[in-house]
């Protein structure tokens, strides 16, 4: 368990947070609209993070390292321009930590106008979140469901409160294996990230129903082929001379490419009153068949509830 969740590190390493009120997370938030964006300590968060900055966003990077997060927070300060940018600890793989998190968040700010569940893992052998979890249903999926329900208050009293969702094409190929969801028998990555990117696109479309009568819109997209660290072990760093080759590869899209169509869906007027949809290369595609099964995707809500633990008073 993390014992700081908070990391008041938005000065750069030359500035005394103490003198320079801009430094501050709270100096000039109430003046910018605020987002957070989860697994921003690289790649397409990192740019999302930096890019939303620039368009005047107060930010919150949300990652689990904070050695990692404090030096994409110097990279994003740098790039950006902006002095609105801060480090909030928060591992995906830990339900304490998502429950501190929010809790810390709704403490020191009313309302919450984007919200960008964009970490995402593939994990190339079977591995367990700290609550038991298989790690892509665990961090991809439920780690983002629970987020994101503790912070539906704060985004109801946004003027429109955006929630966007990096699902992938690779949902065409998922299913939900309500028998083995954590994939106990016959893992593989492919079937574990399949499973997690349709859990993304079912928890888009179930909770846009849910929020319906806010002013809040969800919607999810597919970035198209990035080069990131996605592939990257988290523990021990296993893949990064993969990774590093694939980015350089012509057809694989750079990390502000790829962040393009999630910018859009949290800043666009274009998608304002849009919700519940798909989209890719910033337009609205239509889903597989698969995809829009009802009953599925209350089932699949259903069981999300009862892993992550939601009281009565959380459920939507």
């Amino acid at each position: 368990m993390m014992s700081n969740i908070v990391s008041n590190t938005v000065s750069t390493p030359e500035t005394d947070s103490s003198s320079n009120p801009t430094s501050r997370p709270n100096a000039d938030h109430r003046k910018n609209p605020i987002a957070i964006v989860t697994g921003a300590n690289s790649g397409m968060g990192l740019a999302t993070t930096i890019e939303l900055a620039r368009k005047g966003y107060h930010v919150i990077m949300a990652c689990r390292s904070e050695q990692r997060g404090q030096e994409a927070l110097q990279e994003a300060l740098r790039q950006s321009g902006s002095a609105t940018i801060e480090l909030m600890l928060c591992d995906l793989g830990s339900l304490d930590s998502i429950r501190q998190f929010a809790h810390s968040f709704n403490e020191r700010y009313d309302t919450l106008d984007v919200l960008m569940n964009n970490a995402g893992v593939v994990m190339v052998k079977r591995k367990e979140t700290s609550d038991g979890f298989e790690q892509s249903i665990g961090i991809n999926h439920l780690g983002h469901f629970l987020l994101t329900l503790l912070l539906i208050p704060p985004l109801r009293r946004a003027q429109q409160g955006r929630i966007v969702n990096v699902s992938s094409g690779a949902y065409k190929a998922g299913k939900i294996h309500f028998e083995d969801p954590h994939l106990h028998k016959r893992y593989n990555p492919i079937k574990s990230y399949a499973q997690s990117k349709l859990a993304n696109v079912l928890f888009t479309r179930i909770l846009a129903r849910k929020v319906a009568d806010s002013r809040i819109t969800v919607n999810c997209l597919h970035p198209g082929a990035v080069g990131t660290s996605i592939g990257v072990d988290r523990n021990t760093g296993f893949g990064t001379r993969i990774m590093a080759f694939v980015g350089k590869l012509p057809f694989f899209l750079t990390p502000e490419e790829g962040a393009k169509t999630a910018i859009y869906l949290a800043t666009s007027p274009e998608v304002a009153g849009v919700t519940g949809k798909y989209f890719y290369q910033q337009k609205e595609q239509k889903l597989q068949a698969h995809a829009t099964d009802d009953a599925v995707a209350e089932r699949f809500w259903t069981w999300s509830e009862q892993q992550v633990g939601l009281g009565p008073s959380e459920q939507l």
